[in-house]
């Protein structure tokens, strides 16, 4: 019988191209998807769980009892209008919650969508400011494999329309070949080598805290 996986973010960006994989990946028996709308899917291994993400305890019986969880959840600052209490109770309360769950749970494992750059101590960007923090809080809970990836522009479609995510989607890969070696995890990529890299880690590393940047992530998602 196959793993059990727990998937949050299901309907974002690297999120969708994780449940297709996980989906089509005959390691996992159980997808479980904890969701505050629809996917729009429908596949025998998929339990769709639509739940208020306001009460953070709904989600906790589909972590519990999964092998791996991954969370690609996340907001704009476009989407919550500026609120920033609302943007962390969305990019901070849900992951942290979800890893404080899956460690008492006796998870194996947590992969975090986090971005190149995250930092506790950056007073100047409150988005890589939170997503640090983030990381942090994730770190300290008694998960025994913690996969991080940290991408920096994400190339691929998304649902909603971002006029400056698009231009700059068009300009970076033009760019990226002159970047030096050194400033390899700048470089955009593909939201799709992202989530394959999740899964692909989640499947291999041994136990500990791993962060992967644009090099790994380019190596896992061969």
């Amino acid at each position: 019988m196959g793993q059990t996986v727990t998937l949050l973010g299901a309907t974002g960006l690297i999120g969708s191209h994780l449940l297709d994989i996980l989906l089509n990946d005959e390691t996992y028996s159980q997808v479980n998807v904890v969701t505050r709308r629809p996917v729009g899917r429908s596949h025998p291994k998929l339990l769709e769980k639509i739940i208020d993400f306001t009460q953070l305890k709904e989600m906790d019986p589909y972590i519990v009892g999964s092998e791996t969880v991954f969370c690609a959840i996340g907001t704009t600052n476009k989407k919550v209008e500026g609120d920033k209490q609302l943007y962390q109770k969305v990019d901070y309360d849900i992951p942290v919650h979800a890893a404080k769950v899956a460690a008492d749970g006796g998870v194996y494992g947590f992969a975090l969508v986090s971005s190149i750059g995250a930092n506790p101590d950056n007073n100047n960007n409150y988005y890589l400011k939170l997503k640090g923090v983030v990381e942090e809080a994730v770190s300290k809970c008694l998960i025994p494999q913690l996969i991080v990836v940290r991408p920096s522009l994400l190339i691929g479609q998304r649902k909603e329309r971002r006029i400056g995510e698009s231009i700059a989607q068009f300009v970076m890969p033009a760019v990226s070949w002159v970047l030096p070696k050194s400033m390899n995890k700048y470089k955009s990529i593909k939201a799709s080598e992202v989530a394959l890299a999740m899964v692909k880690a989640s499947q291999t590393l041994p136990k500990g805290i791993h962060f992967l940047e644009y090099d790994e992530m380019i190596k896992y998602s061969k």
